[in-house]
């Protein structure tokens, strides 16, 4: 992937597969002398989408990594990690985020993260709360919420098709044109913050060999479940950042999320014209 000035590219294996994260460990981020006190960790986990990965977030963590120590990995079937060929199932994120902070992390650590992802790492907070200092997270939803039921959605069923599957994903994801419709239509309010850079990134994740299986998984709906169902039991601190025009999952979802649970999610933040991605989209807000 795309790789940012400073950050290096290191390997960690899970029971899934290998995950490829993304470290800065070189100037202008490291000072010469060694550090005498250890920087506390943040850990960004990218969503689901055509060619998702952690480039999602490489307009961020950079502003961070002179103070903290920056984990920025691809999940499994995405980016550089191993694409396995298989059916992803919910088990399978829930299982290799949390081997991933077991063994990068060596106490409790704040994890920002976004869409799907975001409401998979509040699952795995609500079972492992000993693994997070706090979350930060970027349009939480399982997709499913409050009794809406994805996989019966005319798209999801369409994908569940054989072969139309592989045909919508190698003509309507896997190319510049595809990519670009997606990001302009479903993850940015303005299609103008659309640049060619961003495009190379997910072009580049949606081209890897066995890439289809995971962005398949996703939009068939076998990742998806009802967070307003789990998120009552969460007791890890809580911010939520939603974007005005998130299409799809609006922020009058993540409200209702929110108010199930007010002890732990302290902050409820509405980012005016972004779609689901503003941390691509208005990164410096």
């Amino acid at each position: 992937m795309l790789q940012i000035f400073g950050f290096s590219q290191h390997e960690l294996n899970t029971s899934l597969g290998k995950m490829a994260y993304y470290t800065a460990d070189r100037a202008p981020w490291l000072p010469d002398e060694v550090l005498e006190k250890p920087l506390s960790t943040l850990v960004f986990l990218h969503g689901f989408g055509g060619g998702s990965s952690a480039y999602e977030w490489s307009k961020v963590y950079p502003a961070f990594a002179s103070e903290y120590r920056i984990l920025a990995p691809d999940l499994v079937g995405w980016g550089d990690s191993s694409h396995l060929d298989r059916n992803y199932q919910i088990d399978d994120y829930l299982t290799s985020i949390t081997e991933f902070l077991e063994e990068s992390c060596e106490e409790p650590t704040t994890v920002i993260a976004s869409s799907l992802t975001a409401a998979f790492t509040i699952r795995i907070a609500i079972s492992r709360p000993e693994l997070f200092k706090s979350l930060i997270l970027t349009t939480p939803a399982g997709l499913s919420d409050f009794g809406e039921n994805y996989t019966r959605s005319f798209f999801a069923q369409l994908v569940s098709t054989p072969i139309i599957d592989r045909l919508i994903y190698d003509f309507g994801v896997a190319n510049e044109l595809g990519i670009c419709n997606f990001l302009e239509q479903r993850q940015f309010a303005n299609p103008e913050r659309v640049y060619a850079e961003i495009v190379a990134a997910y072009l580049e994740s949606a081209q890897q060999p066995n890439a289809e299986y995971s962005a398949l998984s996703f939009v068939r709906g076998d990742l998806c479940f009802d967070l307003s169902q789990y998120i009552e039991q969460l007791t890890i601190p809580t911010a939520i950042i939603w974007g005005q025009k998130s299409q799809f999952t609006g922020p009058e979802i993540g409200r209702r999320l929110a108010a199930i649970n007010p002890t732990a999610i302290k902050i409820f933040q509405e980012i005016e014209d972004v779609g689901l991605t503003p941390q691509l989209e208005l990164p410096a807000v």
